[in-house]
């Protein structure tokens, strides 16, 4: 485990050759998962820069959850990109990952060079939760839901949300025109597959693929599925 410059963050970082590809997390989930751990390897085996690493309030990064925002998690995945990669990066973002990945993206126009979006969920605090749980997050400052990933309820907070709904990006093209490579699952409960087809349209950049998985879920963790990604990620290397 290497500590940061900013030592609030917790990170593993792989020396190799450009650019270095960078894994984002998704929504309350750290770098320890099947999809970062599994990237990192293929990396490794090719010499490639790779860097993983847990936002603040997550995994072994310190702070606590609650008091985090999409925001504070944008400044930290700036602060990986300016301070650790310190150079040309290929973002690959998990879920709410695939949001933060464009807001680095607008950010550092000059180091992002290559998207890949896994199930990404831009805007999801606008399209992701019903007007009761608006209004319950609004009133009562907190929502907790069932976690189908784990034992404990997920945690969404008030300050969470303001900070989503300041930061949408699906009300017009975004700027970007480097290579693109989003990968979705038909059967994702929690991303509903044409949304990432309307990002697709939504992105500036004209080499842009979208990857259905018929049989895939939210977490396209298997196998097959992480080949794919790992497939999207040399793609888009081989595209700059």
């Amino acid at each position: 485990m290497t500590q940061s410059p900013l030592p609030a963050l917790a990170f593993h970082h792989t020396p190799g050759a450009g650019p270095t590809i960078v894994f984002l997390p998704g929504y309350a989930s750290d770098m320890t998962g099947t999809k970062a751990t599994a990237l990192e390897a293929w990396a490794k085996a090719r010499g490639q820069a790779f860097l993983r690493f847990d936002y603040r309030g997550c995994g072994a990064s310190e702070g606590a959850f609650a008091d985090q925002t999409l925001a504070d998690w944008r400044d930290d995945t700036l602060a990986m990109i300016e301070t650790v990669a310190k150079g040309p990066v290929v973002l690959v973002g998990s879920s709410m990952g695939g949001w933060l990945m464009l807001l680095a993206a607008k950010a550092r126009a000059d180091a992002v060079v290559g998207l890949v979006g896994v199930a990404p969920a831009p805007d999801f605090t606008d399209w992701g939760f019903t007007t009761e749980e608006k209004v319950a997050l609004m009133s009562a400052g907190k929502l907790e839901r069932a976690n189908p990933y784990g034992p404990e309820p997920t945690l969404y907070t008030r300050a969470f949300f303001a900070s989503g709904e300041a930061n949408r990006l699906m009300f017009g093209t975004i700027a970007f025109d480097g290579p693109v490579r989003l990968v979705q699952g038909q059967k994702d409960p929690e991303v509903p597959w044409h949304r990432t087809c309307r990002l697709a349209e939504m992105m500036r950049s004209a080499d842009v693929q979208t990857w259905l998985v018929k049989d895939g879920d939210h977490r396209l963790s298997r196998d097959s599925d992480i080949a794919l990604v790992i497939r999207a990620v040399e793609d888009v290397i081989a595209a700059l």
